[in-house]
């Protein structure tokens, strides 16, 4: 376990008789960034704030270890190794970048030429040097997360919990904000994310938990959840109508679309499957006009795991392959 950043056995919290968090099982590697994925009011926001120590979790809790340290007997240790950057912005409007800043030094008991020091260099790092003598009010949205991730890391952490850190922002300032959690994880911070954005996840996730009701639903990477859904495929479409009734002749395993001269044939993506459906379609003399594989993404894994339903032409990754 020394290599784990976070490690937790049959986590529980009840409040009266709602249990939020069914003896839950977390395990999140030094230098990686693990992705919690769930529903609202699936457990999310509680689990950070128990690993956190903002709440304590319930007492039918295994052990838990944050950055080595017990969070019940060392919480304060924990503390020390940590940083949190909530849903809410931290940032106090009625002050400057600079000053908001120089107050989680302060916090964090550097002295002033050491606090000056770091403030100038995250404000650097994030971006913000031009704007640090303005009120954080005038900030735009994407400039207070990254303020307010700036000053999560006056600490100098080894861990930071993000919880749904992009929620809000415009599709740009998520792409700003996701190249900065990936540098954090370069330099050796490990990063704990909540997020209810399933590409987030897809993008920046070395491994992914499903809460759902309290409990984790499916955990592992990417490709692994995604190939615990069935549905995928590869799509053979022809341009002429004969060509395409020859092959359909061939293939009697295959799925028809007439109306689109299309047949889809069952696959589960992978590069040596792919290979074995285009040398038999080699050996069968059928050549299609275009072929396109189908595979599940996390929207169909997250609702199959939550129990919802779309439409699942809306829910697939299409990458066409000639």
């Amino acid at each position: 376990m020394t290599s784990l950043a976070i490690a937790a056995n049959g986590l529980r919290k009840s409040y009266g008789d709602k249990t939020v968090l069914d003896g839950i099982d977390l395990a999140v590697p030094e230098g990686t960034i693990f992705s919690l994925l769930g529903p609202n009011g699936a457990g999310k926001t509680t689990a950070v704030k128990i690993l956190s120590t903002l709440i304590t979790a319930g007492p039918a809790s295994g052990e838990i270890r944050v950055a080595g340290h017990d969070l019940a007997t060392d919480p304060q240790a924990v503390r020390a190794a940590i940083g949190v950057t909530g849903q809410f912005s931290a940032v106090d409007g009625l002050i400057t970048g600079e000053e908001n800043m120089l107050l989680m030094a302060d916090l964090h008991h550097l002295s002033k030429a050491e606090g000056r020091r770091v403030c100038a260099a995250l404000l650097e790092r994030f971006d913000l040097t031009d704007a640090a003598k303005k009120p954080a009010s005038t900030y735009s949205g994407g400039m207070k997360r990254r303020l307010d991730i700036a000053m999560t890391l006056v600490g100098d952490p080894r861990i930071i919990f993000l919880d749904e850190p992009t929620t809000g922002l415009d599709p740009r300032s998520r792409h700003n904000m996701w190249q900065i959690i990936r540098e954090l994880v370069t330099n050796g911070v490990t990063v704990f994310l909540t997020t209810q954005y399933l590409e987030e996840a897809d993008q920046l996730a070395d491994r992914i938990a499903v809460l759902n009701d309290g409990k984790i639903a499916a955990q592992g990477t990417a490709e692994e959840l995604k190939r615990l859904i069935p549905g995928g495929h590869v799509r053979l479409r022809f341009y002429d109508p004969s060509t395409y009734r020859s092959a359909a002749r061939a293939l009697r395993e295959a799925s028809r679309d007439d109306e689109a001269l299309a047949l889809q044939i069952p696959s589960d993506g992978s590069q040596r499957e792919l290979r074995s459906i285009l040398d038999w379609l080699d050996s069968a003399g059928i050549e299609a006009d275009e072929l396109t594989v189908h595979t599940p993404d996390l929207d169909d894994v997250f609702f199959a795991l939550t129990g919802s339903t779309v439409p699942a032409q809306n829910n697939q990754t299409e990458e066409n392959v000639r």
